[in-house]
């Protein structure tokens, strides 16, 4: 049976299997504590059999102002293993539930490299449009995209009207 829980500190010794994957962002440990003690509703963390494996997680944040605060996916990812069982969908849909119904933020947003074809499809499933390309953003080698989901406060879905022109790391606003 799988469970989706908040994620915690010990779940940092046993997660390393899920971050094998080439196309997974892996942080160092202060910059995952920082995410726990700052956004714990944002962080969950799904296990399950053998012997209540890590199976995959989500971490996220809320940040920005006015019009733009919104929830930010930094990290969604699922065991090759547990793949295609809509476990990156569950633990996705709980980052918006968050944001939309405690947080009331605006929209989700979250980055995905322009070459990583199954998860821009996946995304697109789960209601995600293309805001804008962000050129270099991986590395200064890699266009990243910047992927968003309106939510219920944004009635008229303003945060998703794409941008016609892509922009530069530096462009970013990092609230």
């Amino acid at each position: 049976m799988t469970t989706i829980r908040r994620f915690s500190c010990n779940d940092l010794l046993r997660f390393t299997s899920v971050n094998l994957d080439h196309l997974t962002e892996t942080f160092n440990m202060s910059f995952y504590m920082t995410y726990l003690a700052r956004w714990p509703d944002y962080f969950h963390v799904s296990e399950g059999p053998p012997g209540n494996r890590v199976m995959g997680y989500v971490m996220g944040k809320v940040e920005g102002q006015g019009e733009s605060w919104h929830g930010h996916v930094t990290a969604v990812t699922v065991s090759p293993e547990y793949r295609r069982q809509q476990l990156a969908k569950k633990l996705m849909n709980l980052l918006e539930d968050v944001s939309d119904k405690i947080d009331k933020a605006y929209f989700v947003d979250l980055f995905v490299r322009a070459s990583n074809t199954p998860a821009i499809k996946m995304y697109e499933k789960l209601g995600y449009i293309i805001y804008r390309r962000v050129l270099r953003y991986y590395s200064g080698e890699e266009d990243g995209l910047d992927m968003r989901k309106a939510l219920t406060r944004d009635v008229e879905k303003k945060s998703v009207i794409p941008l016609k022109r892509p922009i530069t790391p530096d462009e970013l606003e990092y609230d």
